[in-house]
């Protein structure tokens, strides 16, 4: 076996290894990875840094914690996951949109992904949200008329909520929704770590003519603590390649588009 694939093969074990350290015990250092793995402190931050960039873990000063589903992170941190595969499904999802249409883009970071890419094809569409950070990425283009969405702020993720929110949102339409979740549950549908977040994601789905869930692989057949709403009020899914098939063949008989990238 050449020299450079026997290395992976070594690294993927020893990060398997790391995995379940850290499911047992909540959290690892770069110290403890060095001790009881007998590599440098620039490999430990290699495996901690790779397992970080798939979700499986977060990385903390000094080494990693246990990610968990049902703990709300900040923005800053939901950003270091999965990057690569948002952008894919923030580009798909951008090309679904058409000049003129009114779309809904809820606060989190594969939904920043989608205004990245409106903001460079410049369509002339209506764009409702209560996250700051989208609004902040599509105030300077003159084309997007920009609707926001106040009420109280979530300082989280940097979004708006309650019950101005939800009068506000009440009184308009929306030919689309870009939904980003926790979690997606089978049979549970969407799932979200805030009860606030979850009700106004809810009443986002009421008001739109067709809901697309944007979520990364590791959301799907996962719950988070609040549900947004029923899994057949949801039109389209559009996730990355790596979702199993078992769970996108279910999606699929539910009558739910899938579009993977």
């Amino acid at each position: 076996m050449p020299k450079s694939d026997s290395s992976r093969l070594l690294a993927e074990g020893r990060r398997r290894m790391i995995l379940e350290f850290v499911e047992q015990s909540g959290q690892v250092t770069i110290h403890d990875l060095v001790k009881r793995f007998a590599v440098s402190a620039v490999t430990a931050r290699g495996d901690l840094d790779a397992l970080s960039a798939r979700g499986m873990v977060l990385r903390s000063h000094g080494g990693a914690v246990r990610y968990e589903p049902t703990q709300d992170y900040p923005l800053r941190v939901k950003a270091t996951l999965h990057h690569a595969e948002k952008q894919r499904i923030g580009a798909a999802a951008a090309q679904l949109v058409r000049p003129n249409e009114t779309i809904i883009l809820d606060s989190g970071t594969t939904t920043s992904e989608i205004a990245q890419c409106l903001k460079r094809a410049k369509l002339r569409i209506t764009v409702i949200t209560n996250a700051l950070n989208i609004a902040n990425d599509l105030v300077d283009v003159p084309e997007v008329a920009l609707f926001m969405v106040g009420g109280l702020l979530r300082p989280v993720s940097n979004s708006f909520v309650g019950p101005q929110a939800e009068a506000m949102l009440r009184e308009l339409h929306a030919d689309r929704l870009f939904l980003g979740v926790d979690g997606l549950d089978l049979e549970g549908g969407p799932f979200t770590a805030d009860v606030l977040e979850a009700q106004l994601n809810g009443l986002m789905m009421t008001v739109s003519r067709e809901v697309t869930v944007v979520a990364d692989s590791t959301k799907l057949g996962r719950r988070s603590l609040f549900r947004i709403g029923p899994i057949a009020n949801v039109h389209r899914v559009i996730t990355d390649e790596h979702a199993p098939k078992s769970l996108t063949d279910t999606l699929r008989k539910k009558g739910i588009e899938v579009t993977l990238v």
